[in-house]
């Protein structure tokens, strides 16, 4: 026999012919004369009959064996609207057991109920459901729309090394130790950064790659330590032609995956995000904007409020339209932790009733500061007001963090809706409180602000950058910038970030002597693969859209990765474990 047909393939057109096919048995149902199995591939299900004649020869068979069928096509009675076959069945004539099967420590089933951690010990068998199956086959529908769309704008797909220097600016490297060369170590690529802006010093001007990315990094639900990255470069181009391309990407794979024609993608500065959003990756889905009070506060006698403002802190708000009633004091006391770990000191709030302001704060407000609440905020009956007074960017992060929880506490997010947004102008610098030192906020080679170029040293807190972030839902989807490409320049923000010319020639010496023989400007992205199949696919765990995912402690329960090394190894490398 010889599989003819899928198990997802046949239909009323294919009645009274004789096929074969091959696969999993998904369930058995035994109705005393007559048995009816359900055979399960890769492309769906098929019902199959088995009479008296020949039920005999499957007595012994389970979930999971894997079975040769040869029948008949047959009309069902009883039909099944709820696979693509449900219209017919098989009339079995012929059957071989390939392989029999243990029984499973998961069901097979979208609906099952192992624990995340057996199913990923068991991922081979976890990889059977149809919606994990789903989930891989539309990563493969995203990356062939990719190639095809760029390959068809030009650009070139270039592989770069896996292994290569590591440059300890930013995540942890992974490190890969040399046997040739005892006590040097390549690194595993966070990014291929450096090796594509020099594919375009060797002018190959527009570069794209699938690249495999690796960061040893504290992980969450949408973050793994390896990852695939849509790897994008251009010569001779700014901000708006990274923009088009990156634009008409999004559309083309939108339209084929989910039949959506997307709008034009809008723009925010960074501050813009900062103070409408709280969040640099903000879901826009759902309003509930932040809104500045501190001007209501200018005299008040509320020491908190006026200590905060005296320092350049901030009084910041946000209004829960109609939810006063929603929230008891151990809700509200639920939020106010929730915010203290986000590094906010306290969380006030104002129930809006009968006209009327109560609340954590209401009795230390003056009568014109109330009145000036409610005209300024807008408030309505059973309106509930949240208010962080701090510094400016610990108000904006932890009402930023509160705003997005209550988004999905309250269900004000329409889950089919998909919302792009540009976030421009990011700071070129972070402050490093760990380090007590400024650090570069995307990475030192991005280009600033050419308005900006002289805070590099006197201001570095009011000096922005051409990197700009795609966000969607709330996920930051990608990063880039135009990058540096005078080699004046890029010394300076070197030395901007604390790098002396020796610790950069170290470092960095290849990519800076590079510069000197005629650098293009240039610029591009890295979108993170996984997250947007992961927003494509409707869930929120990026674990459902990679094969063979690792757990929060980066560990892989199936192989049982990482593990110890014989020492025979580690003497090969001049190893020695401490």
């Amino acid at each position: 026999m010889k599989k003819t047909h899928t198990n997802g393939e046949l239909r009323l057109n294919n009645v009274n012919q004789k096929v074969t096919l091959i696969g999993w048995v998904a369930k058995r149902r035994n109705f005393g004369a007559l048995v009816f199995i359900d055979l399960r591939d890769r492309e769906g299900i098929t019902q199959l009959v088995f009479d008296e004649s020949i039920s005999q020869q499957i007595l012994e068979v389970r979930n999971e064996y894997i079975l040769e069928v040869e029948g008949i096509v047959l009309e069902r009675k009883d039909k099944n609207p709820n696979i693509q076959t449900g219209e017919i069945e098989i009339k079995v004539q012929q059957v071989k057991v390939v392989n029999t099967a243990q029984t499973t420590p998961l069901i097979i089933a979208d609906e099952t109920d192992a624990l995340e951690d057996t199913r990923l010990k068991y991922r081979y068998l976890d990889i059977r459901r149809k919606c994990i199956q789903e989930n891989l086959i539309l990563r493969h529908k995203v990356t062939m729309l990719v190639r095809n769309y760029l390959s068809d704008l030009g650009f070139y797909e270039i592989e770069t090394p896996i292994l290569c220097k590591s440059t300890p600016e930013g995540a942890r490297d992974y490190l890969v130790p040399s046997r040739i060369t005892n006590g040097a170590f390549y690194a595993l690529p966070q990014s291929p950064q450096l090796y594509k802006q020099l594919l375009m010093v060797g002018g190959m001007e527009k570069y794209f790659q699938l690249a495999r990315c690796f960061r040893d990094e504290d992980l969450r639900a949408d973050r793994q330590p390896e990852f695939t990255q849509i790897d994008i470069e251009m010569s001779f181009v700014d901000e708006e032609d990274v923009w088009n391309v990156t634009e008409g990407l999004m559309k083309q794979v939108f339209k084929e995956i989910k039949g959506l024609e997307l709008d034009a993608f809008p723009r925010l500065t960074y501050v813009e995000c900062m103070n409408i959003y709280g969040s640099d990756k903000p879901d826009t889905r759902f309003e509930m904007h932040l809104q500045n009070i501190s001007d209501v506060f200018n005299h008040t006698d509320f020491a908190v409020f006026k200590t905060i403002l005296e320092e350049q802190g901030i009084v910041n708000a946000i209004v829960v339209k109609n939810a006063a009633d929603k929230y008891s004091r151990k809700g509200l006391d639920a939020l106010q932790e929730y915010i203290r770990n986000h590094g906010a000191k306290a969380l006030s709030f104002l129930k809006y009733n009968k006209s009327e302001l109560a609340g954590s704060i209401a009795k230390v407000l003056s009568d014109c500061e109330k009145e000036a609440l409610i005209t300024r905020l807008d408030l309505e009956e059973n309106d509930l007001v949240l208010i962080v007074s701090d510094k400016v960017k610990v108000a904006q992060n932890a009402l930023g963090a509160l705003r997005a929880k209550l988004g999905k506490d309250l269900e004000l997010i329409d889950e089919t809706v998909f919302n792009f947004l540009w976030v421009t102008n990011f700071p070129m610098f972070d402050y490093s409180e760990s380090d007590q030192r400024y650090v570069a906020c995307h990475h030192p080679f991005t280009s600033v602000n050419e308005e900006d170029i002289d805070k590099l040293f006197t201001n570095k807190d009011e000096c922005y950058s051409r990197a700009y972030d795609l966000v969607l839902n709330g996920y930051e989807l990608l990063s880039g910038s135009i990058r540096i490409h005078d080699q004046e320049l890029q010394t300076k923000v070197f030395e901007a970030i604390g790098m002396s010319k020796e610790e950069s020639q170290e470092k960095f010496g290849f990519f800076i002597d590079a510069f000197k023989y005629g650098t293009p400007p240039h610029g591009g992205v890295g979108i993170g693969l996984e997250r947007l199949v992961m927003i494509l696919a409707g869930t929120d765990n990026i674990r459902d859209v990679v094969a063979f995912p690792k757990t929060a402690s980066a560990s892989d329960l199936m192989s049982e990765a990482p593990s110890r090394v014989d020492t025979i190894q580690l003497d090969d490398l001049g190893i020695q474990v401490k």
